[in-house]
């Protein structure tokens, strides 16, 4: 439990903007300043009832493609397909049990061919010919006011890691960095 909700922190809290338009230049680093927020023990355990009621089948396409998914119920009740390499991560994280919780969505499909789906707490996204990363609380917001995948800093490259005082991803197009409250995006 204790670890879950050191995951579940991560650099804050994480409100769903992913429609955000697209940036169109690229900006110098830019440093905002923002409070840490954290996972209570009831969300914890709401999404830990709802791993209770997953249903999972597994299984290759005819290319040799992963098709493993479940179907998770959201907070509202209805059922979510996860899938394919997106599942994979989920589960990798800890599923709705996990940081990321329930799915609050089926997976949709992002710019350039890529893939991604929300939950409750973060965003797996994918691009074409990447692997899955997850994107989530302030770095996630940073990410998302500057276009998302649409904009300059493009898909993640790696999921957040640790740094000395924060944590950062990097991206395609750049990296952004939580250290001390305070987040950076760097375009490349």
């Amino acid at each position: 439990m204790a670890a879950t909700l050191l995951l579940t922190t991560g650099c804050g809290d994480d409100d769903d903007d992913s429609n955000s338009a697209a940036s169109t230049t690229a900006p110098a680093a830019v440093t905002t300043t923002t409070a840490r927020a954290t996972t209570t023990p009831s969300e914890i355990s709401e999404t830990a009832r709802s791993a209770e009621s997953a249903t999972a089948t597994t299984g290759a396409d005819s290319t040799g493609e992963s098709t493993e998914q479940t179907k998770i119920p959201t907070q509202g009740g209805t059922e979510v397909t996860v899938s394919g390499d997106i599942y994979e991560k989920y589960v990798g994280a800890g599923g709705p049990a996990g940081p990321l919780g329930a799915p609050m969505e089926a997976q949709e499909n992002g710019p350039d061919d890529g893939e991604y789906q929300d939950f409750v707490g973060g965003t797996i996204y994918e691009a074409k010919e990447g692997d899955p990363h997850i994107v989530w609380g302030e770095i996630r917001k940073a990410w998302e006011s500057d276009g998302g995948a649409n904009g300059t800093l493009g898909y993640p490259t790696s999921d957040e890691t640790d740094i000395p005082g924060g944590k950062q991803s990097t991206f395609t197009g750049g990296t952004i960095t939580w250290v001390d409250g305070r987040i950076t995006v760097t375009p490349k």
